[in-house]
C-alpha cells in the first residue's frame, strides 16, 4: 500500500512542476506592466503594455489549466503500460464528464441546488470551454484515477476479429463513457453540498490561525519521506481546502491588489499561512549545514563543505530540500523530525508576525512572486521576514550541533566513511544537463542491481528520487552497487524501493524504462 501512495506521490509531481516558471512569468509581468512601478511606459494602450499583456497571457496558460494538466499527467505516472495513450484516454474522458454535468445541470440543476444560469464562479468554473462544476484538481484526479483503472484493466482486451477496430484505446472510452455518464450524475448530486462543506472547513483552518499554520506545516514537513506530503499540500495549494482555486491561483490571481493595497497582507491573504513551507528551505537548510560543517572532523572539513554547498544551493534557490534531506534522514531519523518541528514554528512565527504569500519553493520563486511585486507597499513585512529568518538560521545551527554532539549523530564528515550529498562532478552535470549516456550507465546498473527486467513490478519517480517496486526484495543487491552507478543513497520498505539520483532522476527513469523494454 505505502509503495502505491508513494507512487501517487511520483506521480503528482509531474504537472506540479509547470507551475513554478509559469507563476515567475505571471509575476514578473505583473511588475513590469505596473505603472506604479515602472512609470508611464506601462500605461494602458502603450507599445509596452500590450506586449507584456500577451506574455502574461501566456503565462496564466498552466493556471487556468490546472484540472486537464492533472488529468493528462496523473496517467503518465501511473499508468502500467502504453503512457502516453493512458494520458489521452484520461483527457477524453475527464472532458465527457465534464460536459456530462454541464448538461445535468442546465437541465436539472435547480433539483441538485445550483443556479446554472448564473456566471462562472460561485461553484462553477469553465474548463476547457465547458462550463460545469468547480470540482478542482481533486475532481481531475479523481476522474484520472478512473481512466487509469479502465486503462490498465482493459486496455490489453482481445475482441473478437470483427470488432478489432474497437480495442485499446476505443474501448477502454466507450466504456468510459457510461462510467463518466454515471460519475458525473455522482458528482451532480453529491458535490454541491462537499462545496458548502469546503466551505465550513476554509473558515475554520483560517479561523485556526498560527495553530492551523502550524500543524499544516509540521505535517507537510515530516511526511516527506513516505511521500504522503502530497496528499498535504495538494489541497492547500491547488485545491479548496482553504481558498477556491487553492492558494497558489488566489495569489496569482490578486497579486496586483494586493500590491496595490496599503493594508498588511495578512489581513489581505490569511489563507496565505498555509504556503510558508519554503521558508525552512531559506533559512533553516543553511543553518542545518553549518552545524554538520562545523560538527565534522577537522581532516574532513574541506570535503563536507564541497558536499553540502550544491545542496545548500539548490534548496535555497530552487526549493530542492530532498536530496540535503535524505542525507541525515538516513544517518539520523530524529534529526529530520527535528527539522519539521522548526520548520512549523519559523512558518508559524512569520505568519504570527504578518508574512503571508506564495512561499513555497525557493529563493528565486520567493523573489519574483512576492518581493518584487509586492515591495512596494510591503517593504517593512519582508525586512521583517528576513530578520526572523536569519534568527532561525542561529536556532537551527544551535540545536542541530548540540544534539549532534550529544548524541553523537554521524552526519558527514564525523565518521571515516563518506556520506554523500552531491560531488562537484554531480553538481557540475545537473548545471550542464549531462549527457545521454550518463542516464543510460545508471539505468542499466541500477536494472542490474535490481536483479533485472522482470523483477520489476513498477516504476515512478518524484523530485530525486527513482520509485521502484520489485517482485522479490530479495533478488536486489546492497546499497554499494546502487552507489557505483551514482546512487546518493537507497531507501528500502520490504519490495518499495528509493534510489536517490537527483535532479536528474526523470532522465534516468526514461533510460530505465526504455531499457526494461529492450529486455522484455
Amino acid at each position: 500500500m505505502m509503495a502505491k501512495v508513494q507512487r501517487f506521490g511520483g506521480a503528482m509531481f509531474t504537472p506540479v512542476l509547470f507551475f513554478v516558471y509559469s507563476g515567475i512569468v505571471v509575476a514578473i509581468a505583473s511588475v513590469v506592466n505596473n505603472p506604479d512601478i515602472v512609470g508611464t511606459i506601462a500605461s494602458d494602450g502603450t507599445m509596452w503594455n500590450k506586449i507584456w499583456q500577451i506574455i502574461e497571457s501566456g503565462g496564466w496558460t498552466v493556471f487556468n489549466n490546472m484540472e486537464i494538466l492533472f488529468a493528462i499527467g496523473l496517467p503518465l505516472g501511473l499508468a502500467n503500460k502504453a503512457k502516453s495513450r493512458a494520458a489521452l484516454e484520461s483527457f477524453v474522458l475527464y472532458m465527457s464528464f465534464n460536459v456530462f454535468v454541464s448538461k445535468i445541470l442546465e437541465l436539472f440543476g435547480s433539483n441538485f441546488g445550483v443556479d446554472f444560469s448564473q456566471e462562472a464562479g460561485n461553484g462553477l468554473k469553465m474548463i476547457g470551454g465547458v462550463k460545469t462544476l468547480d470540482t478542482g484538481v481533486l475532481g481531475a484526479i479523481v476522474i484520472a484515477a478512473i481512466a487509469i483503472y479502465l486503462h490498465n484493466k482493459f486496455f490489453d482486451t482481445k475482441l473478437p476479429e470483427f470488432l478489432g477496430i474497437f480495442q485499446g484505446s476505443a474501448l477502454v472510452a466507450m466504456i468510459g463513457f457510461w462510467v463518466m455518464l454515471a460519475v458525473g450524475f455522482l458528482f451532480a448530486w453529491i458535490w454541491p453540498m462537499f462545496q458548502h462543506g469546503v466551505q465550513s472547513l476554509q473558515g475554520f483552518m483560517v479561523r485556526s490561525g498560527n495553530f492551523g499554520v502550524f500543524t499544516y506545516i509540521f505535517l507537510e514537513k515530516a511526511l516527506l519521506p513516505t511521500g504522503l506530503h502530497h496528499f498535504i499540500y495538494a489541497p492547500f495549494q491547488y485545491g479548496p481546502a482553504v481558498v477556491e482555486g487553492g492558494t497558489t491561483l488566489y495569489w496569482m490571481e490578486h497579486m496586483k491588489e494586493f500590491a496595490s493595497s496599503t493594508q498588511s497582507l495578512k489581513s489581505l491573504f490569511p489563507e496565505g499561512g498555509f504556503s510558508l513551507q519554503g521558508l525552512s528551505n531559506l533559512f533553516g537548510i543553511p543553518g542545518i549545514a553549518l552545524a554538520f560543517y562545523v560538527t565534522a572532523k577537522k581532516e574532513n572539513k574541506k570535503k563536507v563543505l564541497a558536499l553540502i554547498v550544491p545542496g545548500v544551493l539548490t534548496a535555497v534557490l530552487c526549493g530542492i530540500t530532498e536530496p540535503f534531506d535524505y542525507t541525515f534522514l538516513f544517518v539520523a531519523p530524529a534529526l529530520f523530525f527535528i527539522h519539521a518541528l522548526l520548520a512549523a514554528i519559523l512558518a508559524t512565527t512569520e505568519y504570527a508576525f504578518g508574512v503571508v504569500g506564495d512561499m513555497g519553493g525557493g529563493l528565486i520563486e520567493l523573489i519574483t512572486k512576492n518581493w518584487i511585486p509586492m515591495w512596494a507597499n510591503h517593504w517593512q513585512t519582508y525586512l521583517l521576514q528576513v530578520g526572523i529568518g536569519l534568527v532561525f538560521i542561529i536556532i537551527y545551527f544551535f540545536v542541530f550541533r548540540t544534539l549532534i554532539l550529544r548524541f553523537d549523530f554521524k552526519t558527514p564528515g564525523r565518521t571515516s566513511d563518506e556520506v554523500e550529498l552531491f560531488t562537484k562532478k554531480d553538481f557540475k552535470e545537473k548545471q550542464l544537463g549531462g549527457e545521454s549516456t550518463l542516464y543510460s550507465d545508471q539505468a542499466i546498473g541500477f536494472l542490474n542491481a535490481f536483479g533485472g527486467a522482470e523483477n520489476i513490478d513498477s516504476v515512478a519517480n518524484c523530485a530525486t528520487r527513482l520509485r521502484i517496486s520489485v517482485v522479490d526484495e530479495r533478488k536486489v543487491k546492497d546499497d554499494n552497487a546502487f552507489k557505483q552507478f551514482g546512487a546518493h543513497g537507497v531507501v528500502r520498505n520490504k519490495n518499495a524501493f528509493q534510489v536517490i539520483v537527483g535532479l536528474s532522476v526523470p532522465q534516468v527513469r526514461e533510460a530505465f524504462e526504455a531499457y526494461m523494454k529492450s529486455k522484455s
